[in-house]
């Protein structure tokens, strides 16, 4: 072999191992890219309203293929999944939902809640900086102002450059905006006065074409009809009887069974009333329809800049309060919201891509049984009368005190001390609020009576916990109170608001692009949604968020 013909093969043995060498790292790059993040075209948010973990199992039978079951049996399911705080509404849950973090951070520490710098009740999303567009009403006047975190999509906002889109939808105000954050595109919500979804100048000068087409289109008239049910009455076994003392009737008629012939005109007026709409499962379809509306609207998910959709399903709350969580209504209500869950998925499907989407569906927070239901199976329930309690407080106060106005507020089971009035009676601080909690605490119903000291003490017990999670030094109370278990207020038809099981126990059900088939039974926490879909995406997580990834739901 000559001397050149060897020096051409170490010359091409070069080129090739060189040639090996740049496949391989561009190999690697390549698949170390597709595992670094996914890239969905739409991120769906669902969050529905008052839905306790239990409906999924309670009414499996009655649920199509293509709705939750989809999303079970073709998605992640986290079977123990809870709120880590005690005050579990609708205000603080959504924003957990968005920020990966409790209402100790987030700031969103009850629907409402005392001020203590206005001295007065203040709503979680109102701000009269703002006006109403959409409708002549002051429904409007909203912003997330008082939401002292970014969320999930802020977060996906300016990982885009602003490029990606944001739009909430839902009947409740409150629903819309927090779970949309500071930078949404626009949050929408149903105004019932007048029956057209409505938004703020917070976000837009105007509605958008789309929207005010909808609007004007009055398509919402369609389901001022008689609510009946889905299916034979005789089938929904898994709920109690439809006539009995534990729900109230729509205005309008006698009593409250089916088919429910709600009011559809006031009598004054003339004018349809939209109100009862969402005390039925029209309310949720009223929501789907608008949120795809949105998609074709915004064009959201048309390009490969992933958009956020944030949908509540609000209705399901109104029927659980006026019928309660062992009722014909609700049972109705979730095999209809399954329908439309099916809905949206078939329109996800052909319109987005079916590997092209992410969502998650979670609540807000559970429910409990009606207390009459409770009581009549045997099942202990006192009743607690907040007009007694206050009573027995401010004649307390008044003897101990010489004033009743020593105390400023009481929400949220928290209590609000006027410490300017202390100062000036010459009072001493700690004396009062010990002399305040023994009083408390001795009146029957009441489980245990912390000062915030106590709170936001080194204890580990789980209570004291839950309460720490929801507490904010500049916000919340000098002392806050629970009840016993079996002690609730009188009402018809179920609430919620509690820090026991059947309250903080949700769904969690992760799908799409991204997301591993699969359920876990360890427990979760639903401050863990953020961070987990910022995985998938490779952004941020929120910037308070206190959540952990849940690592087994990620499809790497």
């Amino acid at each position: 072999m000559s001397n050149k013909t060897f020096s051409n093969i170490l010359i091409l043995g070069f080129f090739v191992l060189v040639l090996g060498f740049i496949i391989r790292v561009f190999s690697g790059s390549f698949q170390t890219e597709s595992k670094i993040n996914h890239s969905p075209k739409l991120v769906v948010g669902i969050v529905v309203d008052q839905m306790k973990y239990q409906y999924l199992a309670k009414f499996w039978d009655h649920y199509s293929d293509g709705g939750f079951k989809r999303l079970i049996n073709n998605g992640f399911n986290a079977k123990s999944n809870h709120y880590g705080y005690a005050q579990t509404s609708t205000g603080p849950g959504h924003s957990t939902v968005a920020t990966g973090t409790h209402p100790g951070v987030h700031g969103i520490i009850g629907n409402s809640w005392f001020d203590k710098k206005s001295k007065k009740s203040i709503y979680c999303v109102d701000d009269l900086k703002y006006k109403t567009v959409g409708s002549n009403t002051n429904q409007g006047e909203k912003s997330p102002f008082n939401l002292l975190t970014t969320t999930l999509s802020d977060e996906n906002r300016v990982a885009t450059n602003f490029k990606g889109k944001t739009i909430g939808v839902a009947i409740k105000d409150r629903g819309s905006i927090l779970s949309s954050g500071h930078t949404a595109n626009a949050a929408y919500w149903f105004d019932s006065k007048e029956g057209s979804f409505i938004s703020s100048t917070y976000y837009l000068t105007d509605l958008p074409l789309w929207a005010e087409e909808f609007n004007k289109s009055r398509h919402i008239d369609s389901y001022l009809k008689p609510w009946d049910t889905y299916y034979d009455i005789s089938t929904y076994v898994e709920s109690s009887s439809d006539d009995n003392n534990y729900e109230s009737n729509f205005s309008g008629e006698e009593n409250p069974v089916f088919p429910h012939n709600f009011k559809i005109k006031n009598d004054k007026t003339g004018k349809a009333y939209y109100g009862s709409l969402t005390s039925t499962p029209f309310g949720n379809s009223l929501v789907s329809d608008f949120s795809i509306k949105a998609i074709e609207g915004e064009q959201l998910g048309e390009d490969n800049i992933t958009d956020f959709l944030l949908i509540d399903f609000s209705s399901t709350d109104y029927v659980g309060h006026q019928f309660g969580a062992h009722s014909k209504e609700v049972q109705d209500t979730y095999i209809r919201l399954d329908k439309e869950i099916e809905r949206l998925l078939n329109y996800f499907d052909k319109n987005i891509g079916k590997n092209e989407y992410t969502l998650f569906l979670t609540a807000d927070h559970g429910v409990t049984d009606a207390p009459g239901f409770l009581k009549d199976n045997k099942i202990p329930v006192n009743y607690f009368n907040s007009k007694k309690f206050k009573y027995y407080i401010e004649k307390s106060l008044i003897t101990m005190f010489g004033s009743k106005y020593i105390i400023s507020g009481n929400s949220n089971q928290q209590i609000y001390l006027n410490h300017e009035l202390i100062d000036k009676l010459n009072l001493n601080l700690d004396v009062v609020k010990k002399s305040v909690i023994n009083t408390i605490q001795s009146y029957p119903g009441i489980d245990n009576v912390y000062s915030s000291e106590q709170i936001l003490g080194g204890s580990d017990d789980h209570f004291i916990n839950l309460i720490r999670n929801g507490f904010n030094i500049n916000i919340s109370g000098d002392i806050m109170y629970t009840m016993m278990p079996n002690w609730t207020y009188y009402r018809k038809g179920s609430t919620h608001g509690r820090r026991f099981n059947h309250d903080t126990h949700v769904p969690l059900i992760l799908y799409g692009k991204g997301i591993k088939k699969g359920s876990i039974s360890r427990k979760t926490d639903v401050i863990d949604i953020a961070p987990t879909v910022a995985s998938v995406l490779g952004i941020n997580s929120p910037n308070g968020s206190t959540g952990q990834v849940i690592f087994e739901a990620i499809d790497d």
